[in-house]
Order: C-alpha cells, then sequence, then structure tokens
C-alpha cells in the first residue's frame, strides 16, 4: 500500500478545486482501497501519542474566520478501534493512548480526504504528535508504523514543509519567497536520496522561517520514517506555494 506526504495548505481547500485538490483526488484514485487510513495531522498537536479509537469519530472544525460552508462540511469516515490496538503493538514498548471521545477527524485530515475518498467510506483513523518529542522519535516511530502498509492501511502525512502564517502575502497566491523555496527544495533533496536525513534539517539556515513552529512540519518526519524503512521509492506527487510563506508541495512513496 502506497503512503503520502500531503502539503495541505488552507482549509478552503476543502470546498475549492485547484491544481493542488486535483492532484490529492488523482492520488486516491490510483491507490488500492485501503482497509483503513491512517493520518498523521498538523492539527493533532499535544502532550501525548495517541490514536483515534472511537468507532464514529466527528469531523473537527479546528479554524475560524471561514465562511459557513466550511463549517457545515463533515465527513462522517467510520473509525477502526481495532488499528489502535494494532499500532499499539507495532510501536511497543513506546506507549500509545487510545482516544475514544476526544478528538475526531480535523480538517488536515479531511479537507485532503473530501478530494482524494469524497464517499468517507473508508475508516479513518489519526495519530497525534506528541509536542514533548524530539525530531527522531517521531522518525523512529513513522518508520516502526511500516508494517501497516503492507496490512492495507495507508499512511497519508498531512501538513506543510514551510509553514510560516505571519509571512503570508495576498499579492503572493502561487509564489513563493526564496528562502521557502530554498528550505522546501533541501527538504525535497533528503526525501529523494535520504529520507532519514530529513530530521537534520533543523540546521538549514531558513529552518527558522520555514519552521516557525513544529507542528506542520513533524507529519513529514513520519513520511520519511515510513520512506526510510521501505525499499520502494519516493516520488513528487506536486509542488508549489502560495501567499508566499507555504510550500504545497506532496510526495508519494510506493504509488
Amino acid at each position: 500500500m502506497p503512503a503520502a506526504f500531503i502539503g495541505h495548505g488552507s482549509p478552503m481547500n476543502a470546498l475549492e478545486s485547484n491544481r493542488y485538490t486535483a492532484a490529492w483526488q488523482r492520488f486516491g484514485q490510483s491507490v488500492p482501497r485501503p482497509r483503513a487510513i491512517l493520518v498523521i495531522s498538523a492539527h493533532w498537536y499535544i502532550n501525548a501519542t495517541a490514536v483515534t479509537a472511537m468507532p464514529r469519530p466527528r469531523t473537527i472544525h479546528d479554524f475560524y474566520g471561514f465562511p459557513r460552508a466550511l463549517f457545515d462540511m463533515q465527513y462522517p469516515a467510520p473509525g477502526l478501534p481495532e488499528l489502535a490496538e494494532e499500532i499499539s503493538d507495532l510501536v511497543h514498548p513506546t506507549w500509545v493512548g487510545a482516544d475514544v471521545d476526544s478528538w475526531g477527524i480535523d480538517h488536515g485530515t479531511w479537507s485532503v480526504l473530501v478530494h482524494a475518498f469524497p464517499d468517507a467510506s473508508i475508516p479513518v483513523v489519526q495519530l497525534a504528535i506528541n509536542a514533548n518529542e524530539s525530531a527522531d522519535y517521531h522518525l523512529r516511530l513513522g518508520a516502526q508504523l511500516a508494517p501497516l502498509r503492507e496490512q492495507g492501511v495507508l499512511v497519508v502525512a498531512s501538513g506543510n514543509i514551510v509553514h510560516n502564517l505571519g509571512g503570508m502575502d495576498a499579492a503572493r497566491p502561487d509564489g513563493g519567497y526564496d528562502w521557502a523555496q530554498r528550505f522546501d527544495d533541501a527538504a525535497g533533496a533528503r526525501l529523494l536520496g535520504s529520507p532519514a536525513d530529513v530530521a537534520g534539517l533543523d540546521a538549514h539556515p531558513d529552518y527558522p522561517l520555514a519552521v516557525p513552529t513544529a507542528d506542520h512540519f513533524i507529519p513529514l518526519l513520519y513520511f520519511a520514517g515510513l520512506a526510510s524503512a521501505a525499499e520502494d521509492s519516493v516520488d513528487t506527487l506536486i509542488s508549489g506555494y502560495t501567499y508566499g510563506s507555504l510550500s504545497m508541495t506532496a510526495y508519494t512513496l510506493g504509488a
């Protein structure tokens, strides 16, 4: 089963039709139907490692200031509680909590899946990003999740390699600052060459501007971990920028 890292950008992508959402659609149409989808979303960023384990996860509208139509959107995919146990066994002795009531499917997940798998019939489980842990922890955990791909689970990491909301410029709807492009290119070179080296990008001179907070960057570490444990190759699904300071680049593994 393939895996993917998706640069998800604005929640408005859930409602829009553009070249990025078209790429997500193509990806969903090209992969074998998964048994379940495991998503590592930038928007579940807490002080623990956990997975959703409820049979009917709710659609979370974790944003404000957007049109009513976005708040009305639902992605009623079922959960798969037994997948939480499988994940816990795979990564043992790392502790993974089973969340039965606090989270669900956030917009880092559903804004992508509404295009890739619009019928919402495939079970969806989210893995929380533990904000207390190091880059090496997330990279290692990603590698430990690799056997799930052989069990029919599509793993999707959803974030943005470059995500600087304070630097957004409405005059650059389809462009990226020089520093954003440099950092995005550096990340891509490592992913395509030696995925485990992505963990060292914090030493890149453009890292402070590209990654002012770690939440949107860490999903890339999970994808890099999967790639480092795999024999198949990383490919670019689509690349580009929006508002100067957001990278929309997406990668696939084994697709």
